[in-house]
């Protein structure tokens, strides 16, 4: 996986030519010099972490702590509430070792190559990219009796997959895909929904 969560399923599909190291040491080394400037103290600052962990993780005697245990049996327990509600379940809380995927697939991009990119995304009406939202599910649905979940598969406009090119975090990307959620949904015979209308599944979303 080029790095988790949606974010690295957007960047990995919009610019398919730019690898993100696989080895969690080539990354951390990458993040640092890329991102930080080198600069192994302001790598540790921004992950919360000592400049020595910084280290141990570039010289490999150390990785970036993934999700624990009893955090993993939290989110479970949650997830399998929701599902009982109906809902689509919570994305996996995020890691250091998460967040060291998601950034070295972001040190792959400069600025000006994402503008290039919205910039040659913008001039079409469809830009040629899909995108598959999973469980989609309104916590309302004007006209309707009851409250559904469903896949959603919607062929990217141009502004849509521009907006998804300059996204430049998790969460950007989350507020992009709503409102491509709420473009598709206002389209129909309902109407009347914003971005933060819907939930979904979002280790089944993906971009092609």
């Amino acid at each position: 996986m080029a790095g988790r969560g949606m974010f690295g399923r957007v960047r990995g599909a919009l610019f398919p030519s730019r690898k993100a190291p696989v080895q969690a040491t080539t990354r951390a080394e990458h993040v640092r010099d890329k991102l930080f400037g080198g600069s192994t103290r302001a790598m540790a600052a921004a992950y919360g972490v000592s400049q020595r962990t910084v280290e141990r993780w570039i010289k490999g005697t150390r990785t970036p702590p993934e999700l624990s245990r009893a955090a993993e049996r939290r989110w479970e327990k949650e997830n399998a509430a929701r599902e009982k509600q109906g809902r689509p379940p919570l994305p996996r809380p995020a890691t250091s070792a998460d967040r060291l995927a998601n950034d070295a697939v972001r040190a792959q991009t400069t600025e000006r190559g994402r503008q290039r990119k919205a910039k040659q995304l913008q001039q079409l009406r469809f830009s040629g990219h899909t995108a598959r939202v999973g469980r989609a599910t309104t916590f309302t649905i004007r006209g309707s009796d009851a409250v559904r979940s469903r896949d959603v598969h919607v062929t990217l406009t141009g502004e849509q997959a521009a907006a998804l090119a300059l996204a430049d975090t998790e969460e950007q990307v989350r507020a992009v895909i709503g409102q491509v959620l709420a473009d598709y949904f206002n389209g129909g015979p309902y109407g009347g929904f914003g971005p933060g209308d819907f939930e979904w599944d979002e280790n089944e979303f993906d971009v092609r």
